[in-house]
Formats: C-alpha cells, structure tokens, sequence
C-alpha cells in the first residue's frame, strides 16, 4: 500500500466505536476531522494521548472539528478505556486492521529483538474536502494534541 500524501483523498471508513454504534468519515462531510491512530488501549503513552485530546475537545469543537482515535482494540476495551479515563474523544475499533492499513499505519515493528506488526503512532489532519491536509507519522505524544490544534487553526 502506497503511503498517503497531503492533498489525497481520505480513505473512507464505517467502523464500530466506544458506547455502541459505528463512526464514519461521511458522518463529518464538509468538517475537519482529527484522525488519530494508537497501538493500544490504557498504555502509558496511548493513555496520555487521548487524555491530552479530550482536554483539547472543546478547542478542536470551537475550530469545528471532529477529534476520531483508532486501535485494533475491541469495543468492549474502549469502552472500559473511556470509563477509567473519562475520555471524551471518539474511540473507533480496527480490529482487523483494515483502516490501519488504509492510512499505512499498519507497520512491521520491532521490540527487544523480535519483529511483529502494529500501529505506528501516527495523524491525520482532513480538511472539510475529505482531502488530507497534513500527517504526523512516528508521533511523539508530548506537545502532540497541542501542535495538532496549532495547525487546524491555521488551516
């Protein structure tokens, strides 16, 4: 799968999420939509992440956009998630990874030696147009959800 670029259209997506339901992209046509993927549910830094942009929601609101993070969790895992955590950001489930691989997040990865697949931590800024307007790969958390603002305002 090639790797997406700014200008390309967004890949479209209907997925389940937290407290029931599914979330689509159409859900939010001619709205900016913050699209964040995650590795895993109530780690440390995934933890701080969706922490960090449910603070952020009422800014990314007031700019009129949506704020979507993603992981191959269950609903059932983001729903416990949201519960411990008061999070107040959509949480989607790409259990079979589909979306992940859509938006090339979907990495050969490596720990201690040993190779395996997962999320590389990445964001996606899409304009009201459907079209990618910038992308964070290989995110570091700290100051993250704050440049993300930074550039939706500026969009």
């Amino acid at each position: 799968m090639a790797e997406l670029a700014i200008g390309d259209r967004a890949p479209e997506f209907d997925i389940p999420r937290d407290g029931g339901g599914t979330v689509s992209l159409k859900d939010y046509a001619g709205k900016p939509v913050i699209l964040y993927f995650y590795p895993k549910d109530d780690t440390s830094a995934c933890t701080t992440e969706a922490l960090t942009f449910s603070a952020l929601l009422p800014q990314f609101e007031k700019a009129g956009a949506t704020v979507i993070g993603v992981s191959p969790d269950t609903v059932k895992k983001h729903d416990k998630f949201v519960a411990k955590h008061a999070l107040s950001v959509i949480l989607g489930s790409d259990e079979d990874t589909a979306l992940a691989n859509a938006y090339g997040v979907w990495k050969e990865k490596s720990m201690y030696g040993r190779s395996y697949m997962g999320i590389e931590r990445s964001t996606f800024l899409i304009g009201a147009d459907g079209r990618i307007e910038k992308i964070w790969p290989k995110v570091k958390v700290a100051g993250h959800a704050e440049d993300v603002l930074k550039s939706l305002s500026a969009s």
